[in-house]
């Protein structure tokens, strides 16, 4: 079956700086796993490129970290070509089935039933990312999809290692994971956590993914697998169609592009909030001279802004190829002088008084970066919701499904899993595509280019704006990667942090202009970055601490890249 592309916008953002001549001798990638990031280094030596790394990396993780990503989930690819400048986010956003209906998660109160648009085949929503990289193969790759997919086809034969965050995450998803026998039988040990240093081979996946290495698209979205998915997810209560999986679509967009004083920001566009709720906090920053304030004045001003744009996610955010979002009017400046009139450096702003109010994602995800040797680019941020997905995997298929209904507004005002509220904008309907907080993004000033983003919810955005402003100031990938987070997002009113994010006195500070904090009690968010230092020709790579990812800089000859 051959599949009829949307494209929805302009495809071709050309860079605000010129593309250079010179070639680098480097390339690079980080991710969240070494067998990850050696799969997309492999797949690199072969000759490929940076988007032929980019399904190697996708794939590796599908097979290395089940909770965090996987063919039974989405995400966005956003892509710089560097011989035409053409820069496009690849949406493989999950869809929810054409049964989906708005008030679907409520009781005959209109209450949100327990856990229902978490846990089960219900959850889900149709699965992106297999036509993700089968559309990557297509039409940005130079090798053959069969290629790229063969470091990932080997890893789920040989099994990978179970570590420490393996086992925390099953441990927190043990009773879902538990209830379906062919999760149970994947992830699970006899029903319990497997130990530490347990193979987890995955045969079905294996299978799976050389469906999708050999029939592309059609591999996983018809025939045999398909009917084995509807069947396993129809069996368990869900409502999938083999029509669902047919109609499924890839859309390319226009990514969105911001400027903060002297560094250009590009990033994810709708269905993800990334790209616009950074870019109305770099517009609300931009005003004022962060370098010369103290550490606590700083810190309330980044976090008042975080407050006013998370506020505007969710009253207005949502797929808009379903509800008019006012894209433009978010981005000017000029809105983001209107909504902080009332910043004062002195007092916070509660979020119910913010300007204009009328109306009320940790572990879930995966990120990785990539800088080849001709400077194509690739920031990619995947997910399957909450740690392990649903739980759920179709009996014979190897595949965990995602749980990104509940990043629905499952209820205008309800607090999803991740504490998000939204209104109407992001609603339950029939093929939509659910708001997302995933923010690959790139960084470009005259001399440097970064790569950077990050797993964890809805303290995504907040995490790689801190980036952002770190790199502005000049610092290393290794710097964004480690910086201590904080976050606010509008609803709760408080500031979370790290459990060693600030000085007692900063602390004191903040309190005592009205700020209410609370630590998260760990260590949050897994950034993985590269660096291209244009006037070195030099590459930079870094991977969070926090995490037991990669990030790897090989030198390599000239002469081996297409």
């Amino acid at each position: 079956m051959k599949k009829i592309l949307f494209f929805t916008s302009i495809l071709f953002a050309i860079t605000a700086y010129a593309t250079p001549a010179t070639q680098l001798h480097q390339q690079a990638v980080a991710s969240a796993h070494p067998a990850a990031t050696q799969a997309g280094l492999s797949v690199l030596n072969q000759g490929g490129n940076a988007f032929d790394a980019a399904i190697a990396v996708s794939a590796a993780l599908a097979v290395v970290e089940p909770f965090g990503s996987g063919l039974g989930g989405g995400g966005f690819w956003l892509l710089h070509r560097q011989h035409d400048g053409k820069q496009v986010m690849i949406d493989g956003r999950e869809v929810a089935p054409l049964a989906a209906t708005r008030d679907m998660y409520l009781d005959s109160q209109g209450e949100p039933i327990k856990n229902a648009s978490v846990d089960g085949a219900l959850a889900a929503g149709i699965p992106g990312l297999p036509a993700a990289l089968d559309h990557l193969a297509k039409h940005y790759g130079v090798l053959a999809l069969s290629d790229s997919l063969q470091p990932a086809i080997k890893l789920a034969k040989d099994g990978f290692l179970v570590n420490e965050h393996y086992q925390r995450l099953a441990k927190f998803r043990q009773a879902v994971l538990a209830s379906n026998d062919s999760a149970k039988a994947i992830f699970l040990s006899d029903g319990k956590v497997p130990a530490l240093g347990t193979n987890i081979i995955q045969n079905d996946l294996a299978n799976t993914l050389q469906l999708l290495a050999t029939q592309g698209f059609d591999g996983f979205y018809s025939g045999e697998l398909a009917d084995k998915l509807v069947k396993g997810v129809q069996q368990a209560g869900g409502i999938w169609t083999k029509e669902d999986l047919a109609r499924y679509t890839v859309k390319e967009r226009l990514p969105v592009v911001a400027h903060y004083k002297n560094t250009k920001v590009t990033s994810a566009a709708l269905p993800s909030s990334g790209g616009l709720v950074l870019s109305i906090a770099l517009n609300i920053l931009e005003q004022y001279d962060l370098s010369t304030m103290d550490e606590a004045t700083r810190i309330h001003v980044v976090v008042e802004a975080m407050k006013r744009a998370y506020r505007d996610r969710a009253l207005h955010m949502g797929d808009s190829d379903f509800v008019s979002v006012p894209v433009s009017e978010l981005s000017e400046k000029s809105y983001a002088h209107t909504i902080s009139k009332d910043l004062r450096l002195d007092e916070v702003t509660p979020s119910q008084h913010i300007s204009g109010l009328n109306e009320i994602e940790g572990h879930d995800t995966t990120h990785f970066s990539v800088i080849d040797k001709r400077g194509n680019r690739v920031a990619a941020t995947l997910s399957i919701n909450y740690p392990f997905g649903s739980g759920f995997v179709p009996q014979g298929t190897g595949v965990l499904l995602n749980d990104e209904m509940d990043d629905f507004s499952i209820k205008p005002g309800t607090p999803n899993v991740y504490g998000l509220v939204g209104g109407e904008a992001n609603a339950i309907a029939a093929g939509k595509r659910m708001l997302s907080s995933m923010s690959p993004t790139f960084i470009e000033t005259e001399e440097k280019v970064g790569v950077l983003g990050t797993p964890g919810g809805s303290r995504i955005i907040s995490m790689v704006l801190l980036g952002i402003l770190d790199a502005e100031q000049g610092h290393s990938p290794e710097s964004w990667v480690n910086l201590p987070r904080y976050h606010h997002q509008y609803l709760p009113d408080v500031i979370q942090h790290e459990p060693d994010t600030f000085k007692a006195e900063t602390l004191l500070e903040l309190t005592e202009k009205g700020h209410k904090l609370k630590s998260v009690g760990r260590h949050y968010g897994n950034m993985h970055a590269v660096l291209w230092d244009k006037k070195s020709n030099k590459l930079v790579a870094a991977s969070d601490r926090r995490g037991s990812g990669a990030a790897i800089v090989e030198s390599v000859p000239l002469s081996t890249a297409k």
